[in-house]
């Protein structure tokens, strides 16, 4: 065999190694972002093409490691479970207000966890979205019920009672994330014994910390 045919055969070999080994690390890539990402990580590339999504959610990563989070110590996470049980109050009343409330008190946990809050909501959803996958779909949904009632104030009742629950989906694990096992299970202890009161018949129903079967999108 000739010795160009030998180099030949050689720079074949190298380029087939070369491309099996960007296939894997492109593999890697995307099913490191699926186990974090979960359902946030479809939504994404369906709104895009898989490489400019992957190339968003890796941004969101990088972004994210940048920010000083922080848990929360036992006398925060108490006050802001006695803040929470003022807005499912509220509700009964006032659920308009209530909705806002819980924007508000969702947003200063945010802060007080080390988020920056400054940005827009989709900034801050996408920021969210690296640490609290699960959840993240539950603010998003709860913030467009509040622009709907806030825009021309057409929310169902109903509606602000699933953005409610929504909300708190995400405030519960922004309360826990961080503590330890026993910690968790005492704060989820207290924020689980608040009810809102069902806006139809007055009848109480218990607005599950982590429902097993998440509110469906109106």
């Amino acid at each position: 065999m000739s010795t160009g045919a030998i180099i030949g055969i050689v720079v074949a070999v190298v380029v087939v190694v070369a491309l099996v080994a960007v296939a894997l690390r492109a593999k890697a890539r995307s099913n490191h972002l699926r186990s974090r990402f979960g359902d946030e990580y479809d939504r994404t590339v369906h709104a895009s093409s898989k490489r400019d999504a992957e190339r968003e959610l890796l941004d969101r990563e990088r972004r994210h490691a940048e920010y000083d989070i922080r848990p929360l110590s036992p006398a925060e996470r108490e006050d802001y479970t006695a803040r929470w049980s003022l807005v499912q109050a509220k509700f009964v009343d006032q659920p308009g207000a209530a909705v806002e409330e819980a924007d508000r008190l969702v947003t200063a946990l945010m802060a007080d966890r080390g988020y920056p809050v400054d940005g827009d909501d989709d900034t801050r959803v996408a920021d969210l979205s690296v640490r609290h996958s699960s959840t993240v779909e539950h603010y998003r949904v709860a913030q467009s019920v509040r622009a709907k009632h806030t825009g021309d104030g057409d929310a169902s009742t109903e509606e602000l009672r699933e953005a409610i629950v929504r909300y708190r989906s995400l405030f519960d694990e922004l309360l826990a994330d961080g503590t330890d096992t026993a910690e968790s299970s005492e704060v989820d202890g207290q924020v689980g014994r608040a009810h809102i009161a069902h806006p139809r018949d007055g009848a109480t129903r218990d607005a599950a910390v982590r429902p097993a079967t998440p509110p469906s999108a109106r």
